[in-house]
């Protein structure tokens, strides 16, 4: 028997006697380890009559875990976004935010939960910093954290120039960074960001990575939906690749790009000069696979923990080869994703 789900009403921001909810509520997540469950989705199904949006899908999230969604256009990302942020009536399945359903607690898993959509809403006449501390006080946070939270997210994307521009004058990436200083405000323990880096040039995609990078070693947990896939590759720790509503593969970003395994990863080797008996000098390492010379560069498969690492790079220059450069390979998502016969990205 399928029992159609839908959400709860959602609160207006007044309370009985004007007064603020209990703070507890707003609290229970404050203690969170890496280790416990941030965000759960079992079984997600949307319906539209007949078409199926998202078809059963389920995934676990943990404290510093950053899931990278790719997939053509129509493949449900954003339809999954907006189920786990509670805005999406589901066909069928749960959706959790810390042990607590999202539809039957909306007011409380609110206050853990930030949701940033591919196009954003703001109030055009308002300016930046009027904006944000509407925001805050509708979270009804301390004016003091409000200005301290605004002065650090103005800063971290870039926007401190614009505080008291009227959102109106911002260009479409300022704009997103806004609607992504909007979602952090709160400090939600989940953060949900639908093609947050659209519109972004390649300078503020660097310093976008580097923020996403920070937040998930704080111990968020974090899903990005985007069409940029080396982008994914830098900062993610999963990755989910959906196409007509349902996964076709999930894992870690080294096992959906083929690595095979987390301890091992791909390295390039520069040399100085090209050496005709490179092949032979390294034959006697062990471990060593999927090893292809060209010239000057060597690409091989080998361990990827530091210390092993470290050691090869000692066994190749005791054997006299003439090492210029050695460093790691970020996992190739876009061969993954041609791989998987998807025929496009967004």
């Amino acid at each position: 028997m399928i029992v159609e789900r839908r959400p709860a009403l959602v609160p207006e921001c007044r309370w009985p006697h004007d007064t603020v909810p209990n703070p507890s509520w707003r609290m229970f997540g404050s203690m969170t380890k890496r280790d416990d469950i941030l965000l759960s989705i079992r079984n997600l199904t949307v319906q539209y009559g007949r078409f199926v949006a998202v078809d059963d899908l389920s995934l676990e999230l943990r404290g510093g875990d950053l899931l990278g969604m790719i997939g053509p256009n129509g493949a449900g990302k954003t339809t999954t976004l907006r189920a786990a942020a509670g805005l999406q009536p589901l066909t069928r399945g749960t959706v959790e935010i810390l042990g607590h359903d999202v539809f039957e607690h909306a007011t409380v898993t609110g206050f853990h939960l930030g949701f940033t959509p591919d196009t954003p809403a703001v109030y055009e006449t308002l300016k930046v910093e009027q904006f944000l501390r509407f925001i805050g006080r509708a979270y009804f946070m301390e004016e003091r954290l409000v200005s301290e939270r605004i002065d650090h997210w103005l800063e971290q994307l870039w926007l401190s120039d614009r505080r008291n521009s009227k959102i109106s004058e911002l260009s479409r990436g300022m704009r997103q960074r806004l609607a992504v200083a909007r979602t952090l405000i709160p400090d939600p323990h989940v953060i949900l960001l639908d093609e947050p880096a659209a519109g972004l040039d390649p300078a503020g995609r660097a310093y976008f990575r580097r923020m996403l990078s920070d937040l998930r070693d704080q111990g968020k947990a974090i899903i990005v939906s985007s069409h940029i896939l080396a982008d994914l590759a830098d900062y993610c720790t999963h990755i989910m690749i959906m196409e007509r509503g349902r996964v076709r593969r999930l894992g870690t970003v080294a096992e959906v790009a083929g690595a095979g395994s987390v301890d091992r990863c791909n390295y390039r080797i520069l040399l100085a000069r090209s050496v005709g008996d490179a092949a032979t000098r390294i034959a006697h390492i062990p471990d060593l696979t999927r090893v292809t010379i060209d010239g000057s560069a060597i690409e091989l498969e080998y361990f990827s923990d530091r210390e092993k690492a470290a050691a090869l790079l000692n066994e190749l220059i005791r054997t006299g080869l003439p090492v210029a450069e050695f460093h790691s390979l970020a996992p190739d998502l876009e061969q993954a994703y041609l791989s998987s016969g998807i025929g496009q990205v967004d």
